[in-house]
């Protein structure tokens, strides 16, 4: 079945076809760029600090976990994807004042894992670098900290990204266990050793796996999500029409070239590169309807289709000052102009980030729904991204949970996510919000826009939301 009448069944509009772009490299420009028409100038509260621009942002491809990058540790594709964006930029690594990476699962031998990325990487020993986490948001944070470190004058070119590998997770015993194994370290005879194995039990021997539940609340995301749904009348074959359109215009994004922040990695060991995310798949309306609750049962609504997966990938992006860029020749791709954080109730609210982020960022920015051109929502699941432009067009959910006089709006579908997103091209926790600013980017150049926001929802019942502005020849 052609692609466009899987998203016909599916209820949804295809994105209008485009022309083919070239594979994306910041070509060094003259200083001052020809500008390009803009509907509106921006006047948030940015303006009054120097221009903060995204030169260019890379990643590798997203693969499930235990796939590509099953024998990868998180350093290792972080390190590739800031190789890449040196490669690719053509910057000098003594023109990098900082490096701030995301990350979620850690590995304790790589605590601060931009280190040893960027150590990796060739950067100079001189350059400071700095983990962040924030659990689905934490590159969002790591980007936001590269923009107040370059407003406040602390530096000019900051590499921010992220990183995670799902298919290698840290793996722990049990208090008692770890107590008894710190005690061997000092013990000297065969007697001292059985009486240590005296104090432990076969449930000691039991190894824990990282929590995939909410500490304050002890439930997983995926009952929050199911609650969500139900909540806002998300039915599930909305929720499975929305995953088929994300996994349709994924393949669709790929087929065209137009995920130009995607380069190869080869796999270690082998001969091979991991060269497109391999979480694409487009199944039938058939396959879609048999999937069984991942969740709730027998009654769910959230399956593992219309859900994210555990995946691999890093991202990295250069982020200057406008002076520095333009100073070194250098063509951006957009402004940053606003960034937001936001925080609720972490059980009846966990997944609801973006409705609180999205008017807040849009006034800082000065900006109404309207003068927004692209949207980039996280895809944590179908129904969640559902329920979320639900609550932004309802009038009393707005008043009530926002203080606002009345409704957000209505976002238009054929501004959301036009790429696919995280339900098709995979989650990893630590490298998504760069995606989320690269894609927005590329995407106002490619629909001829001017803004593009970006929302996430985390984990905590945490949110992001950030402001993107096309530059002027690009």
């Amino acid at each position: 079945m052609a692609r466009s009448r899987l998203l016909a069944c599916a209820g949804y509009a295809t994105a209008a076809s485009a022309s083919k772009q070239p594979a994306a490299k910041p070509a060094k420009a003259p200083a001052k760029a020809a500008a390009a028409p803009k509907k509106k100038k921006y006047s948030g509260r940015m303006v009054q600090t120097k221009n903060i621009v995204l030169v260019d942002g890379v990643r590798t491809p997203f693969s499930t976990s235990g796939s590509s990058y099953s024998d990868m540790m998180p350093h290792d594709l972080a390190r590739e994807a800031i190789k890449s964006l040196m490669s690719r930029t053509g910057i000098g690594k003594e023109e990098i004042d900082h490096v701030i990476m995301g990350s979620v699962i850690q590995e304790v031998k790589t605590s601060n894992v931009a280190r040893e990325a960027m150590l990796g990487a060739g950067l100079l020993d001189s350059t400071p670098a700095h983990t962040v986490t924030l659990a689905c948001i934490s590159s969002n944070v790591a980007i936001s900290q590269a923009m107040g470190m370059i407003a406040t004058g602390q530096a000019d070119a900051v590499i921010a990204g992220g990183t995670e590998t799902m298919s290698d997770v840290p793996i722990r015993f049990s208090r008692n266990m770890r107590k008894a194994m710190l005690k061997s370290t000092k013990v000297k005879s065969a007697g001292g050793y059985l009486a240590l194995l005296g104090t432990l039990g076969l449930k000691d021997l039991a190894p824990e796996l990282p929590g995939v539940t909410e500490f304050s609340t002890n439930e997983s995301m995926g009952h929050s999500a199911d609650r969500l749904a139900s909540r806002f009348g998300i039915t599930r074959e909305s929720q499975d029409a929305f995953a088929l359109r994300s996994h349709s215009l994924a393949a669709n994004a790929h087929e065209e070239g137009l995920l130009k922040d995607v380069i190869p990695i080869k796999i270690p060991g082998k001969d091979t590169f991991a060269s497109h995310d391999n979480g694409v798949r487009i199944p039938t309306p058939e396959k879609l309807a048999s999937m069984k609750p991942a969740f709730v049962k027998p009654h769910g609504t959230v399956t593992a289709i219309n859900a994210s997966f555990l995946t691999d990938g890093a991202s990295a992006a250069l982020i200057m000052s406008e002076e520095k860029a333009l100073a070194l020749g250098y063509q951006p791709i957009a402004y940053l102009r606003d960034t937001t954080f936001v925080s609720t109730d972490p059980k009846e609210q966990l997944l609801l980030g973006p409705a609180y982020a999205t008017p807040d960022v849009l006034g800082k920015a000065n900006l109404s729904l309207a003068d927004i051109d692209v949207f980039e929502f996280h895809e944590a699941f179908a129904g969640q991204v559902l329920a979320n432009l639900k609550a932004l067009n309802d009038e009393a959910f707005c008043k009530d949970n926002l203080g606002l006089k009345g409704k957000v709006g209505d976002i238009p579908m054929d501004k959301l996510n036009l790429w696919g997103g995280s339900l098709s091209l995979g989650h990893p926790f630590g490298a998504t919000g760069t995606r989320l600013m690269t894609t927005a980017a590329h995407r106002l150049k490619h629909e001829d826009g001017q803004f593009a926001l970006i929302a996430a929802c985390a984990a905590g019942g945490q949110g992001a939301g950030m402001i993107v502005e096309r530059y002027p020849g690009y």
